[in-house]
């Protein structure tokens, strides 16, 4: 795997974000000389990871992303490491961050909102099923291919929880409420100034804006309500609840999880030409990757 041009593309280090524990590293652009291939490759410095204090979920990330495969989900192909970092190959997907689209739209239209929150529903009910919660779900880690279908990325939060967790983790604006109370959670943390925030995450009370289609409304108060007892996707039926929800009546699944149904928005990429003009570049690491030498916290990384 040899690196194209000198790509940075997407910048995960943001130690001063507003976050608890912050996902760390950089996004290259790569090529492979095997196949010809576009991939991402996340770098991350281990000794930022040991002095972050993100060793386990670093493992976490590449555990999960390598047991899951989905349509809607990142594919991990392979991980290797040398004496100072270690990396993820990844998919490279073309369209960018759905952050930026909601940026550049202002709002979504009814059903652009739906077709988004139904294939985000696909995926987290494959990983509920097998036991994993993602716990950082927000637009910032939804990925649009190049025909504008999503890939749910950055899984440095994500654990297999059969039961219940206590870790405080996230992004602070969208904890569920029983994280931050501390009074354990399971599955249900996926559907739905940090102190500040965390008094109205509790609080629950929410004004929703008059443009808002009444059965999305119904929708979100039902997925965010503290009482876990009364959260959808928390009940009986678990994920079925949600997609039978009045808001998703006309969503045909089976052709959704097939990708038989166009998206509302097509990234304006070259495919398969290793365009990057959807993400933001940054100042590339003079640092050599591959170097050989004292591997300090290689035994902290042993499965990459």
């Amino acid at each position: 795997m040899a690196r194209l041009r000198s790509r940075n593309i997407k910048s995960r280090h943001r130690p001063n974000a507003n976050r608890i524990t912050s996902s760390f590293g950089r996004v290259h652009l790569v090529q492979s000389k095997h196949n010809q291939r576009y991939y991402a490759i996340k770098v991350l410095k281990k000794a930022q990871v040991v002095k972050m204090k993100q060793v386990e979920h670093t493992n976490d990330e590449r555990k999960m992303l390598s047991e899951v495969k989905h349509p809607f989900l990142i594919t991990l192909w392979g991980t290797f490491h040398d004496c100072k970092n270690i990396y993820m190959v990844m998919d490279f997907v073309e369209g960018g961050e759905l952050f930026s689209l909601l940026r550049k739209s202002g709002r979504f239209p009814n059903p652009v909102a739906k077709f988004y929150a139904a294939e985000v529903t696909l995926a987290l009910e494959y990983l509920h099923a097998k036991n994993i919660i993602y716990r950082d779900l927000k637009p910032e880690n939804l990925l649009l291919d190049r025909h504008g279908h999503l890939k749910i990325t950055d899984f440095g939060f994500a654990k297999r929880v059969p039961d219940k967790t206590w870790t405080l983790c996230g992004t602070p604006d969208y904890l569920a409420p029983e994280v931050v109370s501390n009074k354990g959670y399971n599955k249900s943390v996926d559907c739905g100034s940090p102190m500040k925030i965390y008094e109205n995450i509790l609080r629950g009370k929410v004004k929703y804006p008059q443009y808002i289609n009444p059965d999305a409304q119904n929708l979100l108060q039902s997925l965010i309500t503290h009482d876990l007892t009364k959260r959808l996707g928390n009940l009986y039926s678990g994920p079925q609840d949600v997609k039978n929800h009045p808001w998703f009546a006309e969503v045909t699944w089976d052709r959704l999880l097939r990708k038989d149904i166009d998206a509302p928005y097509t990234p304006p990429v070259k495919a398969g030409a290793g365009d990057a003009s959807q993400f933001d570049r940054y100042p590339e690491e003079q640092e050599k990757y591959g170097q050989e030498g004292t591997d300090e916290f290689g035994h902290l990384f042993g499965d990459f």
